[in-house]
């Protein structure tokens, strides 16, 4: 959201960045405008790479163009728990600075994916310079805390299948359904599904196994396919 409309070529791939030019863009500056586009830098990350890790200097604010990012910690006993899942267009890697604080969590690409880098250092002078993108930025903390604190109740206080089902639910609103308007469009593997859920990798193939004899769900694979989306929001609301 914070480049120029120019299409940017690297690695012989085409990133077209009018798409993220929205609200962001909108309260800018012509001059800081091109501040932004002379310091941005545009970083393509492989299946599983890492983008950031926890206990590192936070020095870049991130966007996501193309693809898809996961937020995630390591627990106890090695076990990860996602934390958050981005989407094109959101920002993310910024909390942290703002906080004066390291990385408390790790960031990596779940797919290939491009993203927008802009120094922390350029983001502040600007927010220092400009309300209408303080307030944006305010709002959009505001709102991450908020889906945070609910997350939290959710995945402590809901049942297995209550907390499955929500997982689902939560990657259809994030990231749609294929052409057949029922396969969500993200392959996450039984590992992935049971980190987002905040369960042991077996319980979330067992319970899987259950949503699918009961005719909720197909799977093929990776693929999920929501064949009864009304039950699957009536189990995520009963916990």
């Amino acid at each position: 959201m914070l480049l120029s409309r120019a299409v940017i070529k690297q690695n012989k791939a085409e990133v077209d960045l009018s798409a993220s030019l929205s609200e962001v863009w909108r309260v800018l500056t012509e001059n800081e405008r091109e501040v932004l586009r002379s310091s941005a830098t545009i970083q393509q990350y492989k299946r599983n790479e890492l983008i950031y890790c926890e206990n590192e200097e936070p020095k870049d604010m991130m966007c996501l163009l193309r693809g898809k990012v996961k937020i995630f910690k390591e627990g106890v006993g090695g076990r990860s728990q996602i934390i958050r899942m981005i989407k094109p267009i959101q920002y993310f890697g910024y909390r942290a600075y703002f906080a004066q604080e390291n990385y408390l969590t790790n960031a990596s690409a779940f797919e290939a994916s491009t993203v927008c880098l802009i120094p922390l250092t350029v983001v502040k002078t600007l927010l220092l310079g400009n309300t209408s993108l303080a307030l944006f930025f305010i709002r959009q903390l505001s709102i991450d805390l908020g889906i945070a604190d609910e997350r939290t109740v959710n995945l402590t206080q809901k049942h297995i299948r209550g907390r499955l089902a929500e997982s689902l639910l939560f990657l259809k609103d994030s990231y749609g359904l294929e052409e057949d308007g029922a396969t969500l469009s993200i392959y996450l593997s039984r590992e992935d599904l049971a980190n987002l859920s905040n369960m042991t990798t077996s319980n979330a193939i067992r319970t899987l196994s259950t949503f699918v004899s009961e005719r909720i769900i197909v799977m093929d694979g990776r693929k999920i396919k929501l064949i009864d989306e009304e039950k699957l929001r009536k189990i995520s609301r009963m916990g």
